[in-house]
């Protein structure tokens, strides 16, 4: 009976997870909440909550690869991603006090709208194909990546599966609810999916420490361990460096949370601006203690195996540290409600990702803000699924450089986009022509920096590449030529 007790709770969570995300976005047919319109599918009526908003921004920012990957860090290097978070707070608060108001008076469906408005309709699209081609870039790869470790946990639970199989249930799944409930849907989902691998976390936590003496956790090397931040790191090539992952960070989450598509899509589905306010500043909050769940993971790992070489010991990286535990260390049942929650986790961004590249082909680049229907809508995120996997399959065949390009891909692209924003906001002479022209030298010089610049021979540390981007756009763009508007 053991041998089954994680496949089907597996199977069971994601047969609740389609059914109650359908049935609270009014699509199921049991459901008595009815959809009102193709509009409702992408902006959800402008009716949700503050908290379930808030907990969709964090599990869409948060893949598996994060799940995973931030326990393996903890181990080595602490509690680093903490100070991650404390920028990321501030960049929000920008966020909330800044754009959120703009978007909101002038109201808005996209964050890209508003550069349309600013400067015209071609720096709009341009923008938005800038989002979709990112988007599929870094969502493919992200979505490929997230099924190695998924495979492996299933293999070591007796479930062999192949990785075009886990991929293709992940996203059919994904795009069955996302199609058919729209933002409803995927926001509800996404706040079932945080909440099972944080709770999934937590209780990792707690079995862990259950194990370990006051001495372990009061010993020097613990406490040093609960440092935020690397103060003897490289500014420019540790993310981890206290200014880097200050001010970098505060400039990353702003471009990341106000200039894209995928999570303004969700404060926009706020009932009020100091909801979405909220829901902004309160992610931060969220994923800053979701980041400080998983690293004592990774802390409470080393200190029960007496040190980082023997926490290692027969890994041949750092991310198998969580996997391992939870295969080889967990109960049934709990071990499969943990890969559960590992599925979640690309689960919630993969249908984020879907329903922001409909609604930005809609709004941005076809120009329709209101859909004529909403099959229509299901067609386009559909198409939007096959593009992902085919160009995952792509990315499955290719070099590790380029998988690490993909993961990059956007967050280069976020400082033209931050960069285009301010240019709007604080320079009323710039012409559409001068901030298409900043925004597309700024998408070059970054494409050289992220693959050729190094600095004694490591890349630039990645909190930098906005804050660089945003230089370079505001550097080309202030000044402008020609007629003015």
């Amino acid at each position: 009976m053991t041998v089954w007790l994680d496949p089907l709770v597996i199977v069971l969570w994601l047969i609740v997870l389609v059914a109650g995300s359908l049935h609270l976005s009014g699509a199921a047919p049991w459901s008595r909440i009815r959809p009102r319109s193709a509009e409702d599918v992408l902006d959800a009526h402008k009716s949700l909550p503050a908290w379930a908003i808030c907990l969709s921004i964090v599990a869409t920012e948060t893949s598996t690869l994060t799940v995973i990957s931030v326990p393996g860090i903890a181990c080595a290097r602490g509690m680093v991603f903490v100070g991650l978070g404390t920028g990321y707070f501030l960049g929000r608060l920008m966020v909330a006090r800044v754009l959120l108001p703009l978007y909101m008076r002038g109201d808005l469906d996209s964050a890209y709208q508003y550069l349309g408005t600013r400067f015209g309709r071609r720096m709009q699209r341009l923008a938005a194909l800038t989002f979709l081609l990112t988007r599929l870039l870094a969502e493919a790869v992200r979505l490929f990546a997230a099924t190695l470790p998924i495979c492996a946990l299933l293999a070591a639970r007796g479930m062999g599966v192949p990785p075009l199989v886990v991929l293709l249930g992940m996203t059919g799944l994904t795009t069955l609810y996302t199609a058919i409930g729209g933002l409803r849907a995927v926001v509800w989902s996404d706040a079932a999916q945080f909440l099972l691998y944080t709770v999934g976390a937590a209780v990792c936590c707690g079995i862990l420490a259950h194990g370990l003496t006051a001495a372990d956790m009061t010993a020097p090397p613990a406490l040093g361990l609960l440092s935020p931040f690397d103060w003897h790191a490289p500014v420019l090539t540790s993310p981890y460096a206290p200014l880097t992952a200050l001010i970098g960070g505060a400039i990353l989450s702003m471009a990341s949370h106000g200039t894209d598509q995928l999570m303004v899509q969700r404060a926009l589905a706020a009932r009020s601006l100091r909801d979405a306010q909220r829901a902004m500043v309160g992610s931060a909050v969220v994923v800053t203690g979701l980041f400080a769940l998983l690293s004592l993971v990774g802390i409470f790992l080393r200190l029960r195996a007496g040190g980082l070489a023997q926490a290692m010991n027969g890994l041949k990286s750092p991310d198998e540290l969580f996997p391992q535990f939870i295969v080889h260390d967990l109960p049934p049942g709990l071990s499969g409600l943990l890969v559960a929650g590992i599925i979640s986790a690309t689960m919630g961004s993969l249908a984020s990702a879907l329903n922001a590249m409909t609604a930005s082909t809609f709004i941005d680049i076809v120009g329709q803000p209101r859909p004529a229907s909403r099959s229509l809508v299901g067609a386009v995120t559909a198409l939007w699924a096959f593009a992902l996997i085919a160009v995952a399959c792509v990315f499955s065949a290719s070099s590790t450089s380029v998988l690490v390009f993909g993961f990059q891909v956007a967050g280069y692209s976020w400082g033209a986009l931050l960069g285009a924003f301010l240019l709007g906001l604080l320079r009323s002479r710039v012409t559409e022509i001068r901030a298409m022209v900043a925004f597309l030298v700024t998408l070059a010089v970054m494409s050289w920096v992220v693959l050729g610049v190094r600095i004694n021979g490591a890349s630039l540390a990645f909190p930098w590449f906005v804050p660089l981007g945003v230089a370079i756009t505001l550097a080309v763009g202030w000044f402008p030529v020609g007629r003015t508007r």
